[in-house]
């Protein structure tokens, strides 16, 4: 089974390295633990104060993703490096998303924005608006009154 022959039965540490991070929660909480150099009940406090929320199976058992990991790591950074609390950085990570999802719709907005120009360059290019109309500046406050004719 092990090919190893200098491993002697002891446990060896494989550690996978993907491109993208993953949103995916498979990890269970002593893998997640060990990959964010945390106790595992340090990840139930942190799931308990909702710093991380990880995924759950039928039976309760708490599952990670790669991207839970990371965000593990930046806490446990935040706290050790820049002596934030653990209150301070619940508040960091909800205004990071906040942010996240900020640029998110500017995106969309500088994409519709793009969109809506372009189709009002067709309709210029279209011959609108009419040519022998000239905006004015001048606010009008006379009252118009339409009636419909009775000849209908």
């Amino acid at each position: 089974m092990n090919d190893d022959p200098t491993n002697h039965g002891e446990h060896r540490e494989v550690f996978i390295s993907i491109g993208a991070v993953s949103d995916a929660k498979v990890l269970i909480i002593s893998i997640a633990a060990r990959l964010a150099g945390m106790h595992p009940q340090t990840l139930r406090q942190y799931d308990r104060m909702g710093l991380v929320q990880p995924g759950r199976t039928a039976g309760g058992g708490r599952r990670y993703s790669e991207r839970d990991v990371a965000l593990l790591r930046e806490v446990q950074r935040l706290s050790q490096e820049d002596g934030v609390n653990l209150a301070g950085i619940k508040r960091i990570i909800e205004l990071e998303g906040l942010v996240g999802d900020l640029r998110q719709r500017v995106a969309e907005l500088e994409d519709e924005l793009v969109r809506t120009r372009a189709r009002l360059a067709q309709i210029e290019a279209a011959g609108f608006p009419r040519r022998d109309l000239v905006p004015s500046n001048q606010h009008q406050t006379a009252l118009v009154v339409w009636r419909p004719s009775k000849n209908v």
